[in-house]
Formats: structure tokens, C-alpha cells, sequence
């Protein structure tokens, strides 16, 4: 079932500039579910003076096997909430919604940084010796524009051929926490291996769930002695928010830092807690969100 669409009236910034330009103001942070966290954690490590809201659309996870409208239409919504919150800066924290709805949400919100995500494809064409590389994500992402606009316009000029691959268990794998000895994490095993008589020397990791197994990879590729390269795009999403960020004068100062007291004497600095929201409760959420962080974070759900 399609999700309703917005009409353009519903949309605060088809009529408003940027609702927050205080530098104080949050970063905003959407996915369908968990896997945006892996782009939360490059953003606080490159910006730890930054507040974060992060959203998962738990209540239509995975977008993956969506259509491009319904995708669109939920994307919209999910934006439109974050922009309510204040922020002055969007993350479209998901492949798929970045791959089929980022143009539309830059065009209903023309004074609002949106910043989405595209597979690391482009380095991982231009640095490859063997000509051949590897693209791990959903399917919404393997055929969505931008992916695909990369391997025309990129990767057949320069003659290397790009294999893509998605296996609909490795999401449900990740929330799982990653057991070593089931049938998922054997045939992604057996996949490597696969690359490896293949040729492919970069395995570019296409959905926000998979950096956080990329540990794994590592050791599967090191105990084999590979010559193969892991790549994902959290590192330089991070270097484009802080770009965007600066352009517009709007990065926190360090000073607004929370202080921590210890014996009276506030010293010591640490990063704001994550504000993070959720569609639909879940009652294993906060247990995942800890896995994948390291750390206890509050749960909101949106009513």
C-alpha cells in the first residue's frame, strides 16, 4: 500500500526560508531504521560540538523494496518532521530514499542544506588496479539514478566493470548482531571469496547498515590475504556537512560543548546526547540502538 503523498501546501518551506539559522541549532538525521547510525557516528566524530536528531521510520522499514513513489512520499514526510524540529541541516541517512526522493526534498525545501547519500562508487572506479569493483546495497539503491548515473558516466568511460550484489538477509543480519555462524554470515563469507576469483579489488559498502560490518569483512579479507579495499560514503558525508555547514556560518562553536562536573570543577568536555525518534515503538529498539552505538540512548517515538 502507497503511503499518502503531501501536497506541496503541506510543505512549510515552499513558503518559508530557513526556519533556524542559529548555529546552535540540530543536525537532522533520517532512515528507515538503525543504518543511518553508521553516518551518525562519522558526524560526531568529525562534529562533536554539533546536537544531532536522528529519525527512524520504523513503522515503514525497509524501504528498500519500495516503489520510487512510495519511497518519495515518505521521505517528504520524514524531512517535513525534522524541518519542524528546527534544524539546519538535513541528512537523508538512507541509499534508497537518498537514490529516488533527494531531488524532490531539495525542491521543496530550496533554502534547507539537504545532504543524501550516493555509494562510494565514484574513488572506488577511479583508485581500482584490476578494473573491476563491487557494489554491496538494496535494490531500491542498485537501480535508483544516482548509483546507476555513476557507472555510465563514471566506470564505462574508464572501462571497469561494477558488479552489484544484495542479499535481502544482511539488514535482518546487522540488527541481529551479526552472529558469525549462520547461513548469512557463511554466504558472505563464500561471497568474498567470490570477488576475490572475480578480480574485484573494492567492495563499496551501498546501505547505511553495512559499515557496521565492515570489522567483519576486514578479518574475512585479511585471513585470506586479499588484495581488497572496503569503502563507504560516512567518512565524506561528514566532510560535506561541515563544508555545507561553514559556507553558511552555522557550525556550533566547540564552547557550547556540555560540561561534565567533576569535584566542583567543570573540565571536561563530552558531545551532546543523541536525540533520537522513532515512527512505531519497538520493545527491542533500545537494545539494538545500544549495540550499534556502544552507549544508552533514549528512545521518542512520534505520535
Amino acid at each position: 500500500m502507497k503511503s499518502e503523498a503531501l501536497t506541496s501546501t503541506s510543505f512549510s518551506t515552499m513558503y518559508d526560508g530557513l526556519r533556524n539559522q542559529d548555529c546552535t541549532a540540530p543536525i537532522g538525521l533520517f532512515d528507515s531504521g538503525v543504518g543511518g547510525l553508521s553516518v551518525y557516528k562519522h558526524l560526531a566524530q568529525q562534529l562533536p560540538a554539533e546536537r544531532y536528531v536522528y529519525y527512524a521510520d520504523t513503522l515503514h522499514v525497509p524501504y528498500g523494496n519500495r516503489d520510487s513513489d512510495d519511497i518519495e512520499a515518505l521521505t517528504l514526510i520524514a524531512v517535513e518532521w525534522l524541518y519542524q524540529q528546527g534544524c539546519k541541516l538535513i541528512v537523508i541517512a538512507c541509499n534508497s530514499a537518498s537514490a529516488h526522493a533527494l531531488d524532490a526534498a531539495r525542491r521543496h525545501y530550496p533554502q534547507m542544506p539537504i545532504v543524501g547519500l550516493v555509494p562510494a562508487l565514484k574513488p572506488a572506479v577511479l583508485d581500482s588496479q584490476s578494473g573491476h569493483v563491487a557494489v554491496l546495497a538494496t535494490k531500491a539503491t542498485l537501480n535508483g539514478t544516482l548509483l546507476n548515473q555513476v557507472i555510465t558516466n563514471i566506470a564505462a568511460p574508464n572501462n571497469t566493470i561494477v558488479t552489484k550484489y544484495f542479499d535481502p538477509m544482511l539488514v535482518p543480519w546487522v540488527e541481529a548482531g551479526m552472529p558469525t555462524t549462520t547461513d548469512t554470515a557463511q554466504r558472505l563469507r563464500q561471497q568474498v571469496k567470490h570477488f576475490a576469483d572475480e578480480n574485484v579489488d573494492y567492495l563499496v559498502l551501498g546501505c547505511t547498515h553495512y559499515p557496521f560490518f565492515k570489522d567483519f569483512l576486514t578479518y574475512e579479507i585479511n585471513a585470506r590475504q586479499l588484495s581488497m579495499q572496503i569503502i563507504d560514503s560516512g567518512s565524506a558525508i561528514a566532510t560535506r556537512v561541515q563544508y555545507l555547514l561553514a559556507e553558511r556560518h552555522l557550525l556550533a562553536k566547540k564552547s557550547t560543548l556540555m560540561q561534565i562536573e567533576q569535584t566542583g570543577i567543570c573540565s571536561e568536555y563530552t558531545r551532546y546526547p543523541l536525540t533520537f525518534y522513532a515512527s512505531k515503538y519497538d520493545y527491542k529498539l533500545s537494545g539494538l540502538v545500544r549495540r550499534l552505538l556502544g552507549s544508552q540512548t533514549q528512545i521518542n517515538y512520534v505520535v
